[in-house]
């Protein structure tokens, strides 16, 4: 997948399907607008994995400065935006980053990315990797702006699921990201391989398996954010 393309979910089984197009670029109209607004003329944008990647924080960023401009408050946007390779990472309160990830850091204020990895992943299964990764480490500093308790971290994370799904669906039906017929099952694909093999949601560091992550990103790209 080269350009982001049309979402389709099947209510029946929550299930994602995903229609993206082998080639060209994500595009956008310049702050994302909310939900249902008359997008302008899309110019092209995100035809590179660099371009793709600070495309999608801006739009993530935006959206979000919008909803919670909508609810009476105020967005902080995240204090820095960091790519990293392999075990050259910030810190985060103490913790040492590690490679092949993607995390928020909560003492910091501040989101941090293998770049190595999060490339590899946007050159083998595409452009969706990048449209999954950032919105979902956005909705951990939006979590931590809501002051929201979790008992479980695999809560906390199917939440981020969530609203990055919600993320997606207002961006588009916005018309920051244009939707297009094209093939399938590109975003399906990146949230399948992220998800933990067993169902054991007492793990500190659980996620939520394949299916769990898909339908809540689902819910999200459905409902909006509100109901994550």
């Amino acid at each position: 997948m080269k350009r982001l393309r049309h979402l389709l979910v099947l209510p029946a089984v929550m299930f994602l399907a995903v229609t993206v197009a082998s080639c060209g670029g994500v595009v956008r109209t310049g702050e994302a607008p909310a939900a249902g607004a008359t997008p302008a003329s899309p110019s092209a944008r995100g035809q590179t994995f660099e371009s793709d990647v600070e495309l999608a924080r801006e739009l993530t960023e935006a959206y979000w400065k919008q909803t919670f401009a909508a609810n009476g408050r105020t967005y902080r946007p995240v204090a820095s935006f960091v790519p990293y390779r392999g075990e050259d990472g910030p810190d985060c309160g103490g913790e040492p980053s590690v490679p092949n990830n993607a995390f928020y850091c909560p003492a910091g204020h501040f989101i941090a990315y293998d770049e190595t990895w999060m490339r590899k992943l946007y050159n083998e299964m595409g452009d969706g990797s990048v449209y999954v990764i950032i919105p979902h480490e956005f909705g951990h500093a939006v979590q931590a702006q809501l002051t929201n308790d979790f008992r479980l971290n695999v809560e906390r994370e199917l939440q981020a699921d969530c609203y990055a799904g919600g993320t997606l669906s207002a961006l588009v039906n916005g018309g920051a990201l244009q939707a297009d017929p094209g093939d399938e099952d590109e975003l399906l694909m990146n949230l399948a391989a992220a998800g933990d093999p067993t169902d054991d949601w007492l793990r500190p560091d659980a996620h939520g398996t394949a299916v769990q992550r898909q339908a809540v990103f689902a819910k999200g790209y459905n409902q909006g954010t509100a109901a994550c």
